[in-house]
Formats: C-alpha cells, sequence, structure tokens
C-alpha cells in the first residue's frame, strides 16, 4: 500500500466549509501519481519513450464523510490487478483512523492518438507487487 499526505486548503472547500465533491477526484489522482513515482516509473519517460500514458477509463466512488478546511489527509492506493493494458487500484482517503472517501480506479494504458496498448514488460514488473 502507498501513502501520500496533503492538506485541505481553502480553495479546495465549498460554501459549508467542506471539500468539495470533485476535489476527491483530484486528490486520488495526485495519490496514484505519487504512486506510479514511488515505483519507478517516470510518466514522462513512458510518453516520450514508448508512446504510451494512462487514462482513467472508470471511478466508482463512495463519499463516506466530509474533509474539511485544514484537514491532514492520507491517500492510500492499493493495486488490485494489473493486466497488459489495464491496472485496477482501490483509493482511499482516511484522516487519521477515519475514512473519508474509497473509489475502485480503472487505467488503461493508451497511446497519445487515442488506442489501447500494452504496457513495457520492464514497467509491468515495477507496478507488480513484491512477492513474500
Amino acid at each position: 500500500m502507498h501513502e501520500f499526505q496533503l492538506r485541505v486548503y481553502y480553495e479546495d472547500t465549498d460554501l459549508a466549509g467542506i471539500v468539495y465533491y470533485a476535489n476527491y477526484l483530484k486528490f486520488i489522482e495526485r495519490g496514484r501519481s505519487e504512486w506510479v513515482r514511488s515505483v519507478g516509473v517516470d510518466q514522462a519517460a513512458l510518453k516520450r519513450d514508448h508512446g504510451i500514458v494512462f487514462a482513467v477509463r472508470r471511478v466508482e466512488a463512495d463519499y463516506l464523510r466530509s474533509a474539511k478546511f485544514d484537514d491532514l489527509l492520507t491517500v492510500r492506493t492499493d493495486l488490485v490487478a494489473e493486466t497488459g493494458a489495464r491496472i485496477t487500484l482501490d483509493q482511499s482517503i482516511w484522516r487519521g483512523e477515519e475514512r473519508l472517501f474509497e473509489a475502485q480506479v480503472v487505467l488503461v494504458c493508451m497511446t497519445e492518438e487515442g488506442s489501447v496498448a500494452r504496457l513495457p514488460a520492464e514497467i509491468r514488473r515495477k507496478l507488480a507487487p513484491p512477492v513474500h
């Protein structure tokens, strides 16, 4: 499991002082980007060298509790499955021990032209969970 911390800023909230619902998607995007970086995948190099980018295909989200201005949040990212061209992740947002948001995200690998592409073997190895 990968964890990424962030602080809720005033700009993230609505008139009621709670995090605007669409910002949770931004927060988990940051968590995914940091997860990919943490396993050693350089997305700019992946695009430059292989012409491949990640695109969100599907998000199923549940909003459980509200985050508020100045909360310190943790985005957790877990790899569920990876095939040659698809990655499924479970992501959640926590305030301490309280789960506020959870989502399952399906990413697809695509060429810059929008066609589905297979991930190179060396990238798949980096994304694979460690064997115990």
